[in-house]
């Protein structure tokens, strides 16, 4: 494995280690890093059969490093949030509309690479639908997850939900996420073209465009 994916897989599993150490409840703590669970083995798997691009492995990391700090305090409790509240006059923690931005933005360069790499997509309107939509598909398919969580949990799953009182909470997360799919888009297209020219072709990847 090369440096760099080694260095951040170390960063962000420190930062989950240190997340674990009295956070303000286990049972959210571990819905909060059930995606890093379930990513990083993924990742460390695939890694020399389909190594992603610089971009895509950065991102992830940051994704998985606002995980873990909503995990450690939970979404509606993270400083930050309460630092934004002072600066801007906001009227509750909006950390979690940040990770909502995430939610978008770092999905949307992992799929796009998925459809440039594996398919006959090329860049353009229909690539940048397509991204949106899968994008959209997460944001909607974990606001079903959470309702779910929220339904066995009640009253304990408040933590989780982070809605803090907002009935339109699902509205603004699936718009942040929209948000942050179509700002990434905008953002590291260029950037992300220019790495994937340079990814090598696994052996035996013949569909595999480069």
């Amino acid at each position: 494995m090369k440096r760099e994916p080694l260095v951040l897989l170390g960063v962000v599993l420190l930062a989950v280690a240190a997340s674990a150490i009295n956070p303000r409840a286990y049972g959210t703590w571990a819905l909060e890093v059930l995606p890093i669970a379930l990513a990083a083995p993924l990742l460390v798997a695939t890694y020399r059969r389909f190594p992603l691009t610089p971009l895509a492995y950065r991102l992830i990391a940051l994704h998985a490093l606002i995980l873990t700090l909503g995990a450690q305090y939970t979404y509606a409790e993270v400083p930050l949030g309460f630092w934004m509240e002072d600066w801007f006059g906001f009227d509750r923690n909006h950390y979690d509309r940040i990770g909502h931005f995430a939610q978008g933005l770092v999905p949307a360069i992992v799929v796009r690479e998925l459809l440039l790499r594996r398919t006959p997509l090329v860049p353009g309107r229909w690539l940048v639908t397509i991204i949106t939509f899968v994008c959209l598909g997460i944001s909607g398919g974990f606001e079903m997850f959470e309702g779910f969580v929220g339904m066995l949990g009640g009253g304990n799953a408040a933590d989780y939900l982070g809605t803090q009182g907002d009935q339109w909470d699902t509205q603004w997360d699936m718009t942040m996420a929209l948000i942050g799919a179509s700002v990434a888009q905008l953002l590291f297209s260029r950037v992300h073209d220019r790495q994937l020219a340079s990814v090598a072709q696994p052996a035996g990847a013949g569909g595999e465009r480069g």
